[in-house]
C-alpha cells in the first residue's frame, strides 16, 4: 500500500486550520496533523472584549471547532498542548513536544504550513511582572480578565495603549462599571488615523467617561506583588489592573532557526502563493508578511480576515491547485461604544511616509435620508494622490453606516480607482439606507473638486 502524503500544521486558529481545511478538500485521502501549544485551536479571538463585558455570555460562543470535531467533520488531527521545537528542512520533519509529559517525538512531513500566529508586545517596563497586568489574544487571556473582574470587582483599570484592541477594551471595561483610563504615546488614538477622525472617536470616550492620557510613555509599573499604579513620564495614574495593548509581534523564532526568511516587521517572508525560501514549506496567517496593494510593498497587517485567506491559499497549494494571494488594502473596522470607525489604503500619515504627493479631503454627511427618523452624521476622509487623482485611503466615522460602506471603498482602492470613479458609482438609494447623494459620493466629488483646482483646471 501507498504511503499516505502527510501535511503537518504548526499552529491551529485562523491560519492553521484554514490551511489544514482546504487542503483536505482537495486531498481528502492524505493525513493533516495539526499541533497547537494552546488548549484551543479555534476560536473568535476578535469577540473576546465582548465576553469581557459580559455581552457574549458562554465562552464556548466563541469556540469554531474543538480536536474531535475537526477530527469528525474534516478528517483534520489536531494534537493540542503540543509545541513544535524544530523543524529539519532536509529530513522534512519536526520534533514536538507534549507540553503535559515533557516527551519529544520526531514526525516526517510532505507538505509543511507554518502558522505560528503573533504574540502580544509587552514592553520590558519595570515591574511588568507584577499581578494582574494583562494582554489579550486568545482565550486563555479572555478567561483571565473576565475572572479578575467577577471575582475582584475592581474599581480602576488603565489600559496602554490606544489602537483598535484598547479602544474595544475600554469600551468593554465602562461596561463593567470601571473606571477606565487609556495611555497612548502617540498625539492620537487608533495609529495613524487622520486627526479628523480621531478627534471623533476621543469625544466618544469622554462622552462616556473614559480618560485619555496622549502623548505619554509608561516607563514603570509599581505595586506590593500586584499593581497598584502606573508611572509615566506625565505623572502616576492608580490601577486595579493593567490591560497591555501595544501590539503584536509575529512568532518566528522557530522558523528562522530552521533557515525561513524573514521579511518586513521579523514576519516570514512568502510569495503570493504563500511559498517561503524553503521547499515544500508555506506560511500563513499573523506570522506572514503580506503585500499591501497601494504602496506595492510588503506589510504586517495581522488581522484574522487576512489570515484565514492566507491559510486556504497555503492549503490549496500544498494540495496541489495553484493558488494565489494577491495582498491586502488595509481594510478595517472597530466600535467604540455606539461609534462605528473604519479604515482602508492609507491614511495621511501613512501616505507621508511612503513620500506620496496626495492631499485629504474630509466631509460630514449623513447616514439616511434627512426626512428619515434616526439618521446619523457619517464623517468620511479621502487621501488622495495629486496629480492622478487616485484614491489611496479612506476613513470614516459615524453611529451607524460606516461598516458596509468602508467596504465600497476597499473595492474601489482594490481596482486602484480614482476619486472620478468613485464619484460615478451606482450606489443603491433608499431613505431608511442613505441619501440621493450617498457620503462616498459627496466625499469623492469634493475631493474631485480640490484635485481640479490643485491641477489648474
Amino acid at each position: 500500500m501507498a504511503k499516505k502524503e502527510r501535511l503537518v500544521v504548526i499552529g491551529g486558529v485562523a491560519g492553521g486550520m484554514s490551511a489544514a481545511s482546504s487542503y483536505k478538500r482537495l486531498q481528502p485521502d492524505a493525513e493533516a496533523i495539526v499541533f497547537e501549544k494552546d488548549s484551543h485551536i479555534s476560536y473568535g479571538a476578535c469577540s473576546l472584549p465582548y465576553y469581557i463585558a459580559d455581552i457574549v455570555k458562554d465562552i464556548h460562543d466563541l469556540i469554531g471547532f474543538t480536536p474531535e470535531t475537526a477530527l469528525r467533520e474534516r478528517d483534520i488531527h489536531v494534537r493540542i498542548r503540543q509545541e513544535v521545537t524544530e523543524i529539519d528542512p532536509e529530513k522534512k520533519e519536526v520534533s514536538v513536544t507534549s507540553l503535559e509529559t515533557g516527551q519529544t517525538e520526531r514526525i516526517s512531513y510532505d507538505k509543511l504550513v507554518i502558522a505560528t500566529g503573533g504574540s502580544p508586545i509587552v514592553p520590558p517596563f519595570g515591574g511588568v511582572t507584577l499581578e494582574n497586568i494583562f494582554t489579550i489574544r486568545n482565550i486563555g487571556d479572555g478567561l483571565a480578565i473576565k475572572r479578575f473582574i467577577d471575582e475582584n470587582a475592581p474599581k480602576k483599570g488603565v489600559i496602554v495603549g490606544g489602537g483598535y484592541i484598547g479602544m474595544e477594551m475600554a469600551e468593554s471595561l465602562r461596561h463593567r462599571g470601571i473606571d477606565v483610563t487609556v495611555i497612548e504615546k502617540m498625539d492620537r488614538v487608533l495609529g495613524t488615523m487622520d486627526a479628523e477622525i480621531t478627534k471623533i472617536v476621543e469625544a466618544k470616550l469622554a462622552e462616556n467617561g473614559v480618560a485619555l492620557r496622549k502623548e505619554t510613555s509608561v516607563e514603570s509599573f509599581e505595586g506590593d506583588g500586584r499593581v497598584e499604579k502606573v508611572l509615566t513620564d506625565q505623572g502616576e495614574f492608580p490601577a486595579d489592573f493593567v490591560i497591555l495593548a501595544v501590539g503584536v509581534r509575529p512568532n518566528t523564532s522557530l522558523a528562522e532557526k530552521a533557515g525561513v526568511t524573514l521579511g518586513v516587521r521579523g514576519a516570514i517572508q512568502v510569495d503570493t502563493r504563500m511559498r517561503t525560501n524553503l521547499p515544500d514549506v508555506y506560511a500563513a496567517g499573523d506570522c506572514a508578511e503580506t503585500l499591501h496593494l497601494v504602496t506595492g510593498k510588503k506589510t504586517y497587517i495581522p488581522l484574522g480576515s487576512t489570515a484565514n485567506k492566507q491559510g486556504r491559499v497555503a492549503g490549496e497549494n500544498a494540495g496541489g491547485r495553484d493558488s494565489t494571494f494577491e495582498g491586502v488594502v488595509g481594510t478595517a473596522v472597530t466600535k467604540v461604544f455606539n461609534l462605528e470607525v473604519a479604515r482602508t489604503g492609507l491614511t495621511s500619515l501613512d501616505a507621508r511616509r511612503e513620500g506620496l504627493d496626495f492631499f485629504s479631503s474630509t466631509i460630514t454627511g449623513r447616514s439616511r435620508a434627512s426626512a428619515y427618523p434616526a439618521g446619523k452624521p457619517v464623517t468620511v476622509t479621502y487621501v488622495v494622490e495629486k496629480g492622478t487623482g487616485r484614491l489611496l485611503g479612506a476613513q470614516m466615522a459615524g453611529e451607524e453606516g460606516v461598516a458596509h460602506r468602508v467596504d465600497t471603498l476597499a473595492t474601489a482602492l482594490y481596482h486602484r480607482s480614482t476619486v472620478e470613479d468613485v464619484a460615478r458609482l451606482d450606489l443603491a438609494y433608499a431613505p431608511p439606507f442613505a441619501t440621493v447623494w450617498d457620503p462616498i459620493l459627496i466625499a469623492a466629488n469634493v475631493a474631485l473638486k480640490k484635485l481640479r483646482q490643485s491641477d489648474g483646471a
